[in-house]
């Protein structure tokens, strides 16, 4: 008796995949769309034409120096001396000082605005936040300058005696007089702060309030109080958006002119400690010499202001790649 065997050749399945739909494209969307490709292009050419201005006014300084320029503490143009290795940290230090401060209070306004306050204070929170980002960063400094400034230097003063001696940098060297204190850095970054907030705030505000609520009701479904809701649904929908707006507040801080400019002290010399009198930052010193440059010192300027733009431009592009790749609401989806 014999048996057949039958060899069944194994057929491949096809994937499944989403068949392309491709609809007629009307005049008018062929005009739409290349409209906004060229909005979005632009963006692209004025970014490089103003990079590409300031590399060209600045490449004087740049030739006469060196790599100096990057570590040289001292502002003489007329004898070739001259670099931001101090006013740079100096600028640093201010928008972090801004960023420990506002952070906090950004990130508990939003989300009270967003979960906890009821309908009609929300509206004015909103209102208040939107108003607070459209003040002018003059007036910011103007009251920094004549109201913050004389009601700070106590706490200064405590938290150097208090603190100094275990933290080295809120140390103050040269003496417990109330001029020790005024225009430092610390000042400036509470300014700062108080201008980068509705920023963040307003930001985290909107993402927050875009937390899925069949995933809130779940939450409460399974026996959650409100703010273990808030922590385990709204906080981790939110924290893509929530670095993002950070990472923007960093940059708007690194940036700020005329408030620190009204503030500081300006120094060519950085210690490090935020206590003193004596600070600086590259756009405040843009901002005091440009009345008063020759060429060389203008040339100088503008190197400087490049540095800032491409360290603001470096933020600016980590906040967008850390928002792409923590999209909110990753961590709550299905």
């Amino acid at each position: 008796m014999s048996t057949d065997t039958v060899v069944l050749e194994h057929v491949p399945e096809e994937e499944d995949r989403p068949r392309a739909l491709a609809a007629p494209s009307a005049p008018a969307d062929r005009v739409f769309r290349g409209a906004l490709r060229l909005a979005g292009l632009s963006v692209f050419l004025i970014m490089g034409l103003i990079s590409f201005f300031l590399l060209l006014r600045g490449s004087q300084a740049l030739r006469a120096v060196g790599w100096s320029f990057f570590t040289e503490q001292r502002w003489q143009t007329a004898a070739h001396t001259f670099g931001i290795a101090a006013v740079l940290p100096d600028g640093l230090l201010i928008a972090l000082i801004a960023l420990c401060l506002a952070v906090p209070v950004a990130l508990t306004a939003a989300v009270f605005i967003s979960e906890y306050a009821p309908a009609r204070l929300r509206s004015v929170l909103v209102s208040l936040v939107d108003l607070m980002a459209a003040i002018p960063s003059i007036v910011y400094g103007l009251w920094g300058l004549f109201f913050l400034q004389p009601r700070v230097v106590g706490l200064e003063r405590w938290l150097s005696n208090h603190l100094g001696g275990l933290i080295p940098f809120l140390k103050v060297r040269t003496g417990d007089i109330g001029t020790s204190y005024t225009s430092s850095t610390f000042i400036a970054g509470v300014v700062v702060a108080l201008m980068i907030i509705p920023i963040v705030t307003s930001l985290s505000r909107e993402v927050f309030s875009q937390a899925p609520q069949g995933e809130r009701e779940g939450a409460y479904a399974l026996g959650s109080t409100r703010w273990g809701m808030v922590r385990t649904v709204v906080l981790p929908f939110g924290r893509g958006g929530v670095i993002g707006a950070v990472m923007l507040g960093f940059g708007r801080a690194m940036g700020e002119t005329i408030a620190v400019a009204l503030i500081i002290s300006p120094t060519f010399k950085f210690a490090g400690h935020v206590l003193e009198t004596g600070a600086n930052s590259i756009s405040a010193l843009i901002a005091l010499r440009f009345g008063e440059s020759d060429p060389l010192s203008m040339s100088a300027l503008m190197a400087a202001g490049l540095v800032l733009f491409a360290l603001t431009l470096l933020v600016n592009v980590a906040a967008g790649l850390v928002v792409s790749r923590s999209r909110s609401g990753s961590a709550t989806a299905d």
